[in-house]
């Protein structure tokens, strides 16, 4: 498409980018449209597809994804603590403020919750 001088640019809906791009796709075409050296094919210059892993793997190998899969890393294991110390407080142990492990607070927890029920059903 031609533009006359009195036509902006701005009249195409497209921008500068736009129509460097489109001029690029028909310098590729022109070039893989020659056949290669000692076979009829024609070579192309993109690049070949990428499987739907290969992908996943290069955008989970941004730096900007690292931080902020770190960031949520955080946040999970922040609310994992916060729900074992909750728990924690209310589990019966000798002395009261005893440092536990989380296993320990697994184990002691499901001893407690037999023991009630066993009252419960005396």
């Amino acid at each position: 498409m031609m533009l006359s001088p009195d036509q902006a640019d701005s009249d195409l809906g497209w921008g500068q980018s736009d129509a460097e791009s489109v001029l690029n796709d028909l310098k590729v075409g022109c070039l893989s449209d020659e056949p290669m050296e000692g076979e009829g094919k024609t070579r192309s210059l993109a690049p070949p597809a990428l499987s739907r892993e290969e992908k996943r793997r290069r955008r989970r190998a941004t730096a900007k994804y690292r931080s902020a899969h770190a960031t949520r890393e955080r946040i999970r294991v922040e609310a994992f603590n916060v729900a074992f110390a909750e728990l924690r407080k209310l589990l019966p142990t000798l002395p009261p403020d005893k440092k536990l492990s989380k296993i320990e607070i697994l184990r002691l927890a499901i001893c407690y919750i037999s023991y009630l029920n066993h009252v419960l059903d005396v």
